[in-house]
């Protein structure tokens, strides 16, 4: 996939609610998706590939227990994106990892 490309499945979310995992550290990120619930957010996409995929699961997993307690992890897709660089094709993984807040109150019927 080439940087004039994108992902039909990752335009399917408001772009407006996605954290990008890259090289800085995973407070950064933790910081992100806490100022998106906070503006009102239901949900966040956390997205990441290659080598910063463990701090993609590092950022959700602090943000669950240490943060968030009602956390709920409603999706996660694992993809592999084929990248053409100066003749040579290389295999990229992907994760992208959708969390909102579960509702605290049991649901009366």
């Amino acid at each position: 996939m080439t940087n004039n490309e994108t992902n039909p499945e990752w335009d399917s979310v408001p772009s407006e609610n996605v954290v990008l995992i890259g090289k800085k550290p995973v407070m950064n990120y933790v910081t992100a998706c806490i100022t998106f619930f906070n503006s009102g957010g239901e949900q966040v996409v956390i997205k990441a590939r290659g080598r910063a995929i463990c701090r993609a699961v590092d950022t959700v997993e602090l943000l669950r227990r240490a943060f968030i307690k009602n956390l709920d992890i409603k999706r996660i897709d694992i993809d592999t994106e084929e990248l053409f660089k100066e003749g040579q094709q290389s295999n990229v993984s992907t994760i992208e990892i959708t969390v909102s807040k579960a509702d605290l109150e049991p649901k009366q019927e």
